[in-house]
């Protein structure tokens, strides 16, 4: 076995940044672990990027959803593969940077058990509801959940929707805002459209086309400023919520002592994927594209290490726990 995953890192290696002719059967297969299920940011990114990105590395890149534990499970299983690269991660700020300051333990340590490669993505978060709810904007629902329980679904606890909506009731002394983790955004969307919930939080990628055809109506968005998509859409700065500002981001990362040169050549294969143009037009039309400058090898390392720390300390200063 050992010897096998030698011989298909040295394979991957080898490899030149594009060898389409390749036959199937020559090409090493790379895992890309994605924590949050099919119809969720991590999934709809990590499915974007892949075909790109595998044939950069003239390997088949393909994605393997394992959800639960806020993404934490998917993680884990990340920092405890062999450092090959035919194993990696699809990062995201859930697991990697605001399930640790919420939940009691991780098996993992988000910066020390990982080579953090690349970014790829970096989502708005938004709180929406139903087109027929009877809640126009956020102060409205915040006025309501000061004298009766309003529930919010996210995509589960220690997420980023989970403490944008704790440190907004915090702020708004709305006592009654009840927090609902589900797995992933998909069924916390389908329960808000059957009413089971009155909002939800949400990455704004996986709900723009439901926010374009009117299903959804957006409460406010998590970003300093508006976002010229959806103009109309206040920010939670603007509505006297600034300290809940925040995105979520979605990268490539691999276990802690991958070979510097596998490493290398992953992340300089990634700005080229970003480039494509079916890749940057679709990300600019889910309003998620990467910052910029886009955060790569070391840089990216750097950043995951400073998010988790600001928000472990904010969840921590908000006392926001799971349960």
């Amino acid at each position: 076995m050992i010897r096998r995953q030698l011989l298909l890192a040295s394979a991957l290696l080898a490899f030149p940044l594009a060898r389409p002719s390749l036959a199937q059967g020559a090409r090493p297969t790379i895992r890309f672990i994605a924590g949050f299920p099919a119809g969720g940011l991590a999934d709809v990114v990590a499915r974007l990027v892949a075909g790109p990105l595998g044939e950069a590395l003239g390997a088949n890149l393909v994605v393997e959803n394992r959800s639960g534990a806020s993404g934490t499970i998917a993680a884990d299983a990340v920092a405890k593969s062999a450092p090959d690269g035919l194993t990696l991660a699809v990062s995201h700020a859930i697991p990697f940077g605001f399930a640790p300051g919420v939940l009691p333990a991780i098996p993992y340590d988000p910066v020390a058990d990982f080579t953090h490669l690349g970014m790829l993505a970096e989502a708005p978060t938004v709180m929406v509801t139903t087109a027929r709810s009877p809640f126009p904007g956020l102060p409205a629902l915040l006025e309501a959940a000061r004298t009766r329980p309003i529930r919010y679904g996210s995509s589960g606890v220690g997420s980023a929707e989970h403490i944008m909506g704790a440190v907004v009731a915090r702020e708004a002394r709305a006592a009654n805002l009840d927090h609902v983790p589900y797995r992933g955004t998909p069924p916390a969307l389908q329960d808000l459209l059957a009413g089971q919930v009155e909002a939800i939080n949400a990455p704004i990628t996986t709900l723009v086309g439901q926010l374009r055809d009117g299903t959804l109506r957006a409460l406010a968005v998590s970003t300093e400023a508006r976002l010229p998509a959806f103009p109309d859409v206040p920010t939670l700065a603007e509505l006297g919520y600034g300290r809940a500002t925040m995105t979520q981001w979605i990268g490539v990362s691999a276990p802690r002592g991958l070979p510097a040169p596998i490493a290398a050549r992953i992340t300089a294969a990634i700005p080229g994927v970003l480039a494509r143009p079916e890749v940057a037009s679709r990300l600019e039309d889910l309003a998620s594209p990467p910052r910029v400058p886009t955060p790569m090898g070391p840089a990216f390392q750097a950043f995951v290490a400073e998010f988790r720390d600001r928000w472990v300390a904010i969840a921590r200063a908000e006392n926001i726990v799971a349960g």
